[in-house]
C-alpha cells in the first residue's frame, strides 16, 4: 500500500528530503572552476585567442536575445512537463520542471539525469515508481521526438534542395534516413516487446513501453501543451542561432539544426555539465556543416555558457522552493483528479495498455 492509500487518494509527504542542497552548490562551484579552466585554455593557446577576440566583438543585443530564447526554451519544457504530470499542482510542477532542467545541466547524462532527479523527488512525495517511470519515459520520448522530427525535416529539405546547405548523402541523407529508422524502431518497440515477453509478471521494461504508448497517444490526441516539446527544442536552437548572429555570420537554418542535433550526441558522455565534450561536439559538427571554425567555436562557447547557467541557477532556486514545499507536512505533490482529464487521459485507470492489449 502506498502513502496515497492512507490519505484519501493523495500521497502523503512522509519521506525526509536529504540535505543535498550543498551538493548542488558544490556542483555549481565545480562547473564554474571548469568553465574558468576552459577560458584559461582558450587564452593560453595562441590560435584560440582569435576565438576570444570573436567573443569580445559580439554585440550585447544578440546576447540578450539568446538569453531570452533560453528562458523561453526552459519555460517550454515546463509546459510539456505538465502534460505528463498534470495532477501535480501548477507551482510545484513548474518548480519540479526547473529542478529537472538544472539537474540535466549539472549531472552527467543530460536529460536522463534530469528525469532521474525529478523521479526521485516525485517518489519522495509518495507517487509510485511505476507511474513515475511510465510518465517520465513518455516525457523523454516526446521531447526526443521533436529532435528526430527536426532532423528528418532538415535532412529531407536539404536532399530536395529546398534550403541552402550541404546536399550530399553523408550530411543530408544519413540524418534523414537515421531519423526515420529511429521512429520505426520506437513505434515497433511495444509490439515487439509484448510478443517476445511471455511472462505474466510486469517489469520495468513494461513501464517504459507503456510510456512509449502514452507519448504516441499525446501526438494522436494533441493539446496545446504538446507545443512545449517543439518550443523546448526550437528556442534552444534559436539560442545557438543568436550567438552565431552575434558573431556576424548565421549558418543556413537546416545545417544549423542538423549540426545542433548531431552535436548534442556528445552530451551522452558522462561528464558533469558536459564541459568540453558538448563544445567539441557542437563546434565539430557545425564546422562539418560549413560554419567558419573561429565563429563556430566562439558561438558554441557563448551558447554553452547561456544554456548551462540559466537552467542551473534557475534549477537551484526552484529546488530550494520545492524542498520547502516537500518538507511542509501539510502539503501534497499531487491533487485528486476531478472532471475530465484531456491531456493525461492515457493515464486514467485502465487506460494504460497492457501486454494483452
Amino acid at each position: 500500500m502506498t502513502p496515497a492509500d492512507h490519505n484519501g487518494g493523495q500521497p502523503a509527504i512522509n519521506h525526509p528530503i536529504p540535505g543535498d542542497g550543498p551538493k548542488l552548490r558544490r556542483r555549481l562551484v565545480i562547473a564554474g572552476v571548469l568553465t574558468a579552466s576552459m577560458v584559461s585554455l582558450v587564452l593560453a593557446v595562441a590560435p584560440l585567442r582569435r576565438v576570444v577576440g570573436e567573443i569580445d566583438r559580439m554585440g550585447p543585443g544578440w546576447i540578450c536575445v539568446a538569453v531570452a530564447l533560453e528562458l523561453a526554451s526552459c519555460c517550454s519544457f515546463a509546459i510539456v512537463f505538465r502534460l505528463f504530470f498534470d495532477r501535480v499542482p501548477g507551482p510545484a510542477a513548474r518548480e519540479l520542471a526547473w529542478t529537472a532542467l538544472g539537474a540535466g545541466s549539472l549531472l552527467p547524462g543530460g536529460g536522463v539525469g534530469a528525469l532521474a532527479v525529478s523521479g526521485w523527488l516525485l517518489h519522495q512525495a509518495g507517487i509510485s515508481k511505476t507511474e513515475i517511470l511510465q510518465r517520465s519515459s513518455g516525457l523523454f520520448l516526446l521531447t526526443s521526438a521533436a529532435s528526430v522530427a527536426a532532423m528528418i525535416a532538415a535532412g529531407g529539405l536539404l536532399i530536395a534542395g529546398v534550403l541552402p546547405g550541404p546536399h550530399d548523402v553523408l550530411r543530408a541523407g544519413v540524418p534523414f534516413l537515421g531519423g526515420g529508422a529511429v521512429i520505426v524502431a520506437v513505434l515497433a518497440l511495444p509490439h515487439v516487446w509484448r510478443r517476445s515477453n511471455t511472462s505474466a509478471r510486469k517489469c520495468w521494461v513494461d513501464d517504459l513501453v507503456d510510456g512509449t504508448g502514452a507519448a504516441v497517444r499525446s501526438l494522436t490526441r494533441p493539446t496545446w501543451r504538446v507545443l512545449g516539446s517543439v518550443g523546448y527544442l526550437a528556442f534552444d536552437i534559436g539560442v545557438l542561432w543568436a550567438t552565431f548572429a552575434a558573431a556576424g555570420r548565421e549558418p543556413p537554418l537546416a545545417a544549423l539544426t542538423l549540426g545542433y542535433i548531431i552535436g548534442y550526441l556528445a552530451n551522452l558522455l558522462p561528464v558533469p555539465g558536459s564541459i568540453g565534450v558538448l563544445d567539441l561536439g557542437l563546434a565539430g559538427t557545425l564546422i562539418a556543416y560549413g560554419a567558419h571554425a573561429t565563429q563556430a567555436a566562439a558561438a558554441v562557447l557563448v551558447y554553452h555558457a547561456i544554456a548551462f547557467w540559466i537552467p542551473s541557477v534557475g534549477g537551484l532556486l526552484a529546488y530550494a522552493l520545492l524542498r520547502r514545499r516537500l518538507t511542509d507536512s501539510s502539503s501534497t505533490m499531487e491533487t485528486p483528479a476531478t472532471g475530465p482529464r484531456p491531456v493525461s487521459e492515457p493515464w486514467a485507470p485502465g487506460a494504460i495498455p497492457t501486454r494483452a492489449g
